[in-house]
């Protein structure tokens, strides 16, 4: 028969140490919240083990924000809110869970987790409850590591059958000296944890209700001590959040090499876990890339160029100091040096967007090229189109945003301005310097400057020497 597991993750702390207003579980690491890492680590392990499971997530200071997070989070439906209304202590947050959601005590065996491990994985949820599973009289199991330096962990005090935890406050001299600490992560039976929570109180050195008291040395359970503490590394501050960080993101990079990416200095680029890219790319030194980007087989990304929920095809080419944000960018296209494609940009197949171009909202299609120093928004350019250096979209009225139309075919001079709502059709041809108001149609010509005036020997009334 199917069993059943309970994962219950708290979320409820302020993390006065983060000296954020946020809450702690929500602060980013590698592009991500530290509490999708446990979700993530927990359904894993349960789609391993073949359980049937909920994941319910303790929410208290700001718990508005974590609302917000779990309306839009993808896996809404498998995840429950609970609210610890004072954060009284570990085992009180429980409760709460049990008082918000009281389904989860039916289940066969409740997890408990901690929101600010990002480095935690299945894999030492799967060692935890294989040890429980496979060793009927075991009521819970807690993973436990040693470590050199012990101060700040609750120390694993063994016994004749089970074990205790000692919180640092608590602990004499001589457990003080102990080196096996608790991780904070937990798997017992659900009717243990029914039978005793209740009974644990508060009469302790921090006043509070400590969930580490359902773990005694004459219970039947037992401290599974890991050869690592690395997977259990918590966040309690920025230092220690730019520590963990930066293992996320080289972990990210070293499986994108595995997977074909090469990366010219691996040690100089930012990844987030999000980020997918196919093989043959290659990315050069001081790049960053984030969000849900995409990037496919052999595109070619230069140094120093940032990019966030992008889409870059293959063959493509970003050259250097490139900033692209919401951009789609086709196969064979070349984006760069020194381009910024903004939300909406949408670059065709070998299309190319030169040097201290801007494109906004805009669709290029097939070979269409915008090479220097040109502004392009709310626009479509056709295919094989050319627009000269210093070409201006005028798309905005004051009030409202307007669209500009050029066809396929058409050549656009150096320095002209568009004025939306514009059309300038097929096989078209504007005259450099011009400023363009009116429609043009499938191979029209226009023009819109003064006409040239020229005096011969007029210069010398405004040459100036340095005498003068």
């Amino acid at each position: 028969m199917t069993k059943s597991i309970g994962i219950v993750i708290l979320a409820a702390g302020k993390g006065t140490r983060m000296k954020t207003d946020a809450p702690k579980a929500l602060s980013l690491c590698a592009g991500k919240p530290l509490l999708d890492f446990v979700v993530l680590a927990a359904r894993e392990f349960t789609t391993e083990c073949h359980l049937k499971a909920e994941i319910g997530v303790v929410i208290g200071h700001r718990k508005e924000l974590l609302e917000n997070w779990w309306e839009n989070h993808t896996n809404k439906t498998e995840i429950k809110l609970a609210w610890q209304r004072e954060q009284r202590g570990t085992a009180d947050a429980l409760k709460a869970c049990f008082a918000d959601l009281p389904h989860f005590g039916n289940f066969d065996y409740t997890l408990v987790a901690c929101a600010d491990t990002p480095l935690m994985t299945s894999h030492e949820f799967n060692h935890l409850f294989n040890v429980l599973k496979n060793e009927n009289d075991l009521v819970g199991v807690a993973a436990s590591f040693e470590t050199d330096q012990p101060t700040g962990y609750g120390r694993i005090v063994h016994g004749e059958f089970g074990f205790k935890i000692v919180e640092e406050k608590d602990a004499n001299a001589t457990e003080r000296l102990i080196k096996e600490v608790n991780s904070g992560f937990y798997i017992l039976k659900t009717s243990h944890v029914m039978s005793v929570l209740n009974q644990i109180d508060n009469k302790n050195k921090s006043g509070e209700f400590y969930l580490t008291d359902l773990f005694q040395q004459n219970y039947k359970v037992r401290a599974v001590k890991f050869d690592s503490e690395t997977p259990f590394l918590g966040i309690n501050t920025l230092e220690q959040l730019a520590k963990v960080d930066k293992m996320v993101r080289l972990k990210k990079t070293r499986s994108l090499m595995s997977d074909g990416v090469r990366f010219l200095d691996p040690d100089n680029c930012y990844i987030d876990v999000d980020v997918n890219i196919g093989g043959g790319t290659i990315i050069y030194p001081g790049c960053t890339l984030l969000g849900s980007t995409l990037i496919e087989k052999n595109v070619v990304i230069e140094s120093n160029t940032f990019i966030k929920n992008s889409v870059i095809k293959s063959g493509a080419e970003i050259l250097a100091n490139s900033y692209l944000e919401g951009a789609i960018v086709h196969e064979e296209a070349t984006i760069g040096p020194m381009a910024r494609l903004r939300p909406g940009a949408d670059i065709g197949p070998e299309a190319k967007i030169g040097n201290f171009v801007e494109v906004k909202k805009s669709k290029l299609s097939r070979g269409a090229k915008v090479s220097h120093l040109s502004y392009i928004g709310d626009a479509e350019i056709g295919e094989n189109s050319n627009i000269g250096c210093g070409f201006i979209t005028c798309n905005y009225d004051g009030a409202n945003k307007h669209k500009t139309k050029i066809g396929s075919n058409t050549f656009i001079g150096s320095d002209c301005q568009a004025v939306a709502p514009i059309e300038i059709g097929n096989d078209a041809f504007v005259a450099a310097g011009s400023t363009i108001t009116k429609n043009i149609p499938d191979g029209g010509f226009g023009i819109a400057r003064s006409m040239q005036t020229t005096k011969e020997g007029g210069a010398k009334r405004f040459l100036k020497s340095k005498k003068t």
